[in-house]
């Protein structure tokens, strides 16, 4: 649209020179070829392109009679409005202020080249001073608002790429826990696989080189391990062959959370069962994150954690009371974490707001893995 618009002005300063009856028409054609060229460019060159084609302008006033410019003052007029919206939409401030004054001087001296009194200038000027501000203001408005498109974009790029990365960290910390449960696993099988071995009669030597085979694998099973687990852990920072915490040890996190300034209540329902030690670690990890969320997040807040053991699968309900997210707050990445656990076992989880005020999470996780 503005190429459009500077090639009819450019066109109609040419003819409008081209046609004029006078002795300089020579000269006026070839300013208005000059500042024709230049409206071409106004967008291309914001700052240079409109001076140049008021200084041609300008040169027209000088080299001409007063007579033959007043004659082609329309087309001149237009020209003369349009340099300072070019001015004002294109260039950043300084340069719109500098560019906006060169144009106010060009119009006083085309005023003074009519021989119009001074005081009609103010009107001219008052135009050229409009034109130059509704470029200026609305260029501005459209900028602010594509900096505010861009900078929306950026931060969906940003909370899209932390997401990546907290579920890559989440993952990463899953294996390493899981390696843990079954590092402990697998040492427990090989020294009972030992102890075994150790009571066998003499005689019973297909037992003793099948237990043996047993032993054997298992130590190669967990030096195979200590090489995996190098790849997750942090360099330097040894696998720990410990049982890692599950929901019998949910007594002491609660009582934790309470010494952190979080009143927290349990309540469990049906008969609890043994677990599976990736779901008990699974079932302990959501329970330990909302509950640390809540503490972060919810503000002044009183917590509640229901246990419902089922048949085939268990039920976990985190609510708190209190005014913040309890959530998702924060980085907004806590329940992508608790998700990636759940999910690793079959089971589902939801969050959300509480009826009543607060936020709750639910998970559903099954009790018999297939």
């Amino acid at each position: 649209m503005h190429y459009l618009i500077s090639a009819t002005l450019a066109v109609l300063l040419v003819v409008e020179y081209s046609i004029l009856e006078s002795e300089s028409r020579g000269w006026l054609v070839a300013l208005s070829v000059v500042g024709g060229i230049a409206l071409l460019f106004t967008r291309d060159f914001p700052f240079v392109a409109p001076l140049v084609a008021a200084s041609a302008i300008a040169g027209s006033l000088f080299l001409a009679p007063a007579q033959d410019v007043q004659d082609t003052s329309a087309p001149f007029l237009i020209v003369i409005l349009f340099l300072p919206w070019c001015l004002g939409t294109y260039n950043e401030r300084n340069r719109a202020i500098v560019g906006v004054i060169a144009i106010e001087c060009v119009g006083f001296v085309a005023n003074i080249r009519f021989g119009a009194p001074v005081f009609d200038y103010f009107w001219i000027g008052g135009f050229i001073a409009l034109s130059w501000a509704t470029g200026f203001i609305l260029s501005r408005r459209s900028e602010h608002a594509r900096e505010m498109a861009e900078r929306a974009r950026r931060l969906q790029r940003e909370q899209v790429e932390a997401a990546d990365r907290a579920v890559a960290e989440e993952r990463q910390r899953i294996a390493r826990e899981l390696h843990d449960v079954i590092a402990h696993s697998v040492s427990v099988m090989t020294v009972q696989a030992g102890a075994v071995r150790r009571l066998l009669l003499p005689e019973q030597q297909k037992e003793r080189q099948a237990l043996e085979t047993v032993e054997a694998t298992g130590r190669q099973a967990l030096t195979e391990m200590r090489r995996l687990v190098g790849l997750l852990r942090e360099q330097g920072a040894m696998p720990e062959f410990s049982p890692q915490p599950g929901l019998g040890t949910i007594d002491s996190l609660l009582e934790r959370m309470r010494e952190a300034g979080l009143p927290v209540e349990l309540q469990v329902e049906g008969t609890p069962q043994e677990l599976p030690p990736g779901v008990d670690l699974a079932a302990y990890r959501v329970v330990q994150e909302a509950l640390t969320n809540a503490l972060k997040y919810a503000g002044p807040a009183q917590a509640w954690v229901t246990v419902c053991w089922g048949d085939d699968e268990l039920q976990l309900e985190i609510a708190n009371d209190g005014s913040g997210g309890g959530g998702e707050s924060g980085s907004g990445h806590g329940l992508e974490g608790m998700r990636e656990r759940v999910l690793l076992y079959g089971g589902e989880i939801e969050s959300g707001r509480r009826d009543g005020g607060g936020y709750v999470v639910r998970a559903r996780l099954p009790v018999v893995q297939t």
